[in-house]
């Protein structure tokens, strides 16, 4: 088949065959489809949508265009969780190695940055010989003997979805519900889950910035899913400000080495994170119901085990054995930090949160081409949240520059994208709905 003809009748709103996208999907694998095609038949799936079976056609084709893995040498159910994309969400990082201390295996196959939002593997390669990419072997070992690893794509793992998956973030294709879907659940069908819960993110942060885009993927993410026999359920969350006090790949990994250590633990964060990886052990049968299994979690981080789970999984993929008492020893540090402060007294009342995304990429932490290098010390700390009271003694955030230029570019930045009034607000859920 041709692709152009395959762009072109999408392009005019006809739905695709199975076995037209299954060509198209083996053309961008064998390299056959160029960047050009890849990119215009996603520009015509984001304008003009995809049917519920296209959906599944294509999320199946994906998955197929590489290794599927298998755990049956593994006595134990085989789980993960994926986000929407946030602002500050850097919950997979203490997720996998909290179930992993419950019972649970987590082989968690994660992305780097996209639009406005970090990504897991970007956060992670901040970490001096961390392996993100490690041969399957590496990576089935890993999760055997330690309970968890988080990387990336290998070339052998959703291939298709890895290219797709850099051309979207460049083309203004991001946002499609059907690309999204099918881009999520091709990496985790890969690695032959049992169940899978979904983050959703939901606000001015999120790629699904109203309730009704959100519950939209949601469903469309669950139905794809149980088809694909994945046990999965979705949780609709708030990204109406950042996530945690930390924003920035090194800083990241900062703040979640400090929650695991019971260490300035946010509460809004620690809430969904508990709720995350509750629904998993439930889905799991490792608790009876999400009361003991909030139990066990907060057992596995008050008695170190899963501290212990996040360190062994770092040494084990290439990364330093002391790393989690010497995280400042490892991560790399800007070269000016220094707070940033309002311009007039009161209460954090609202906050660009997609704008603040932004600005970590105007500090070259995220990118604007799929090639480019990130600066992984970039970024802020003790970010405020809404709610706070800021003044001359309380900063809207650290922030962490490589030069003054881009320090006073970056405080201009945050001083627009933060809303002070008068009035305390009202305070807001950070979990909004479930969806099974």
């Amino acid at each position: 088949m041709l692709p152009q003809e395959i762009i072109r009748k999408k392009r005019n709103k006809q739905s695709l065959t199975t076995d037209e996208i299954n060509d198209f999907i083996n053309g961008i694998t064998n390299n056959s489809i160029v960047d050009a095609q890849t990119a215009a038949l996603t520009m015509a799936i984001f304008l003009n949508g995809m049917t519920k079976e296209e959906t599944t056609a294509l999320t199946l084709a994906m998955r197929d265009s590489g290794d599927v893995l298998s755990w049956k040498d593994i006595n134990g159910p085989i789980v993960d969780k994926h986000s929407s994309g946030g602002v500050g969400d850097k919950i997979s990082l203490m997720l996998a190695p909290m179930i992993a201390a419950c019972g649970g295996y987590v082989p968690m196959i994660s992305g780097r940055g996209l639009g406005h939002t970090g990504g897991t593997l970007d956060k992670f390669d901040s970490i001096p010989g961390y392996q993100t990419q490690p041969s399957n072997d590496l990576f089935r070992d890993t999760v055997k003997n330690i309970g968890c690893a988080i990387i990336g794509q290998t070339g052998n793992l959703a291939p298709a979805d890895k290219k797709i998956y850099s051309i979207r973030d460049v083309c203004a294709t991001v946002e499609s519900i059907d690309l999204i879907t099918a881009s999520i659940l091709s990496k985790k069908l890969a690695a032959g889950l049992d169940c899978l819960v979904m983050d959703l993110k939901c606000g001015n942060g999120a790629f699904m910035d109203s309730l009704e885009r959100a519950e939209e993927l949601a469903s469309s993410i669950v139905r794809v899913a149980n088809t694909a026999n994945t046990k999965t359920n979705a949780v609709i969350t708030d990204m109406n400000q950042v996530l945690g006090y930390n924003v920035g790949n090194a800083l990241e990994v900062a703040e979640a080495v400090d929650y695991l250590k019971g260490i300035n633990v946010d509460t809004r964060l620690h809430e969904i994170n508990l709720e995350l990886c509750g629904e998993l052990l439930v889905s799991a049968k490792l608790a009876s119901d999400l009361g003991e299994a909030k139990t066990k979690l907060q057992q596995s981080l008050d008695n170190g085990s899963a501290l212990e789970k996040f360190s062994q999984m770092v040494a084990y993929l290439g990364g330093p054995s002391d790393f989690c008492e010497n995280v400042w020893k490892y991560l790399p540090r800007a070269k000016i930090i220094k707070p940033v402060y309002s311009n007039i007294n009161g209460y954090v009342s609202s906050m660009n949160t997609r704008g603040i995304g932004l600005s970590i990429i105007e500090m070259n932490g995220g990118r604007i081409t799929p090639e480019q290098k990130l600066d992984y010390a970039t970024g802020y700390s003790d970010f405020c949240q809404i709610g706070d009271f800021v003044d001359p003694k309380k900063p809207l955030a650290i922030i962490h520059a490589q030069t003054e230029e881009q320090y006073q570019q970056s405080a201009e930045n945050i001083k627009k994208l933060i809303t002070i009034s008068d009035k305390k607000p009202a305070p807001s859920r950070c979990i909004i709905k479930k969806i099974s």
